[in-house]
């Protein structure tokens, strides 16, 4: 069978805490979801991420896995110490199976009346900020650990349809009680805890509950000031620009932003775009107002 270092996986070495661990896994999970990864192998990537985290999150499993011992390195051809076959009863297992059988054996470990709680999942879910706004469902898919035939554990996608709430905020968690790793000995499961993400738009900035929105304006708009109407994620609104606006001045707009508890505000930046001098009428209106105006902006 081939060694499989999870602490590689993760980025890690063998001293990592636990706190590490769990840090370490959600970046990865951030950084390889296949929802806004541009990785080649993003699904490949994530299932290993999770397999690492399932053992290593896991004071016993991880216990387990130290015992296999620290000079074996990933991929090469590997057998269990013969100790620790006996301890945790270990043969058999042998390609993918690795360390699925490993989450049995050390399972058997624990039955005889002990029960535990199923270990809780976490993972990453990544939203558009209008799910944010408005709410939505959307569709998780996990790798989980499930008991088989002969006390054999076997990884089995599992797919949840979850409900986003109003009001979410980037870092959020979300739970899901009773959808984590299955317990022992008749103890119920763990919940899923899915860290909202939000997908990169080029037209917003959110922090926190606040949302940030770029808004195209045109020198006469800016300079004149008056009505205009702007598209933002709860719909389109009329705002005023004031007189003699440039471009970065910002408009803020109370209770606009994520609804959350309390909600955000969203602030309009006013962003100044000329028209292209791309005719002859056009340099003629430029030329009228570099001659009208007698406007240079590098004196002070």
């Amino acid at each position: 069978m081939e060694y499989k270092d999870y602490y590689q996986t993760l980025g890690l070495d063998r001293n990592a805490s636990a706190d590490d661990i769990k840090k370490a896994y959600r970046k990865m999970v951030r950084k390889y979801h296949p929802d806004v990864s541009k990785h080649e192998d993003a699904d490949a990537k994530t299932k290993e991420i999770n397999e690492a985290y399932e053992v290593l999150g896991d004071a016993e499993k991880r216990a387990a896995y130290d015992a296999l011992g620290r000079s074996h390195h990933a991929g090469e051809q590997f057998r269990p110490p013969p100790d620790w076959g006996e301890r945790y009863d270990f043969a058999g297992a042998g390609g993918e199976d690795f360390f699925a059988d490993l989450f049995a054996h050390v399972g058997r470990q624990r039955r005889g009346g002990f029960q535990m709680r199923g270990d809780d999942i976490h993972a990453a879910i990544t939203i558009d900020l209008t799910d944010a706004y408005r709410g939505a469902t959307r569709t998780v898919s996990l790798r989980v650990p499930r008991q088989g035939a002969a006390g054999r554990a076997t990884m089995q996608e599992k797919t949840l349809n979850v409900n986003i709430p109003r009001g979410v905020t980037p870092g959020q968690q979300l739970r899901l009680a009773g959808q984590g790793h299955e317990g022992h000995g008749g103890a119920g499961p763990g919940d899923l805890y899915l860290e909202i993400g939000f997908a990169p738009d080029r037209r917003y900035r959110v922090e926190g509950a606040h949302v940030y929105q770029n808004v195209p304006v045109t020198p006469w708009e800016a300079a004149l000031g008056g009505p205009v109407a702007v598209p933002t994620p709860s719909g389109t609104v009329e705002v005023t620009i004031p007189a003699g606006s440039q471009s970065g001045r910002k408009l803020r707009l109370k209770g606009k932003g994520i609804p959350a508890n309390p909600p955000g505000d969203l602030y309009l930046i006013l962003d100044v775009v000329l028209p292209p001098a791309n005719t002859e009428k056009a340099r003629a209106i430029y030329q009228a107002m570099a001659r009208d105006l007698a406007f240079n902006p590098r004196v002070a």
